[in-house]
């Protein structure tokens, strides 16, 4: 009798229980729209994103576009080779990395002082006026920043060379000045990006707790003290998730903004040559597919690495990271 009874249960159970097609049907009928939604980011991931990942065989081919994929001869690691044993490689890879390291150091963490300086202005439309005017850069293109770097630090025509000129000072070759590049390239991005980039950190400040602020005021904890044991720990956690991000592009210097400050100026050509502008002269405008899509791989795998290492010291420290 009890084995009978013990049977039914499981059918029931079995018959109430529902397939994983059933359910995953079930939440697309109920969720409809939500997906809906999200399609059109999911299908920019899938075409932009995902697809485009097994072109990345033609780094091991001599890719023709006359024979495609399928019928190029294989070459394996014959353009690893080549591009690691290239002289402009070393260099490329100190412009890169230099590069990379000052936006690391300087442009990363300029947000991040930026909201907290925000989260402490007590006049909302004063705040709002300040969010407002840092943002706008963000919806500024290339090439007007560019336009307005020249219009700015141009030894002839440069409104900061005419009021040192003004001031019986001798003009600044900002421009044509190889030292001065990689500093104006990290002023540029810190000018354009970094407003945009407090959105994260002020809507992470906004989650914090207020009665820890107001039980550290009765403890006699003034604004600074606030700051530095309330607020920074309550958006450590995001600070760590986005510094291991950055590391993952730590190779991507911003093709545009590098390819517009050193087009048709080759006195910094030296110090601006990085490997996105190297892959557009080898792999667009010489044709040489295979080279170029091997350097991309070899930035890619770069990039998961750090990720890798950086999430797991992360998670050795006692934080979540990001995965």
């Amino acid at each position: 009798m009890r084995s009978s009874v013990s049977e039914i249960q499981t059918n029931q159970t079995k018959v109430q229980t529902p397939t994983a097609g059933k359910r995953l049907w079930f939440d697309l009928k109920r969720d409809k729209y939500l997906y809906l939604l999200a399609l059109p980011g999911l299908l920019y991931f899938l075409v932009f994103k995902y697809i485009p990942v097994g072109g990345l065989i033609i780094a091991f081919q001599d890719y023709s576009p006359y024979l495609g994929i399928l019928k190029s001869d294989w070459v394996g690691f014959e353009h690893f080779q080549r591009f690691f044993s290239n002289q402009d490689f070393v260099m490329l890879l100190r412009n890169t990395m230099a590069i990379s390291l000052l936006n690391l150091f300087f442009f990363f963490p300029f947000p991040i002082v930026v909201s907290l300086l925000l989260n402490e202005l007590r006049h909302m439309v004063f705040k709002r006026f300040v969010q407002t005017v840092i943002y706008i850069p963000h919806f500024l293109s290339w090439v007007i920043i560019a336009g307005l770097t020249f219009l700015m630090l141009s030894e002839s025509e440069g409104f900061i060379n005419k009021v040192l000129e003004a001031l019986g000072m001798s003009k600044i070759s900002f421009l044509t000045e190889p030292n001065y590049f990689w500093g104006m390239v990290t002023a540029q991005s810190i000018w354009k990006e970094a407003g945009w980039g407090t959105i994260l950190f002020l809507a992470a400040i906004a989650g914090v707790n207020p009665q820890l602020y107001e039980a550290a005021v009765m403890d006699g904890a003034n604004r600074m003290r606030q700051m530095w044991h309330i607020t920074l720990p309550a958006i450590r956690n995001v600070i760590i998730i986005l510094f291991i991000l950055r590391l993952g592009s730590i190779m991507d210097t911003g093709f545009e903004q590098i390819y517009l400050m050193m087009n048709n100026n080759a006195t910094v050509t030296d110090v601006a040559d990085v490997f996105d502008t190297y892959v557009y002269r080898t792999g667009i405008k010489q044709g040489q597919f295979s080279y170029s899509t091997a350097i991309g791989l070899f930035k890619s795998i770069v990039g998961i690495v750090l990720v890798m290492l950086a999430n797991k010291a992360a998670k050795k420290f006692g934080e979540e990271g990001v995965y």
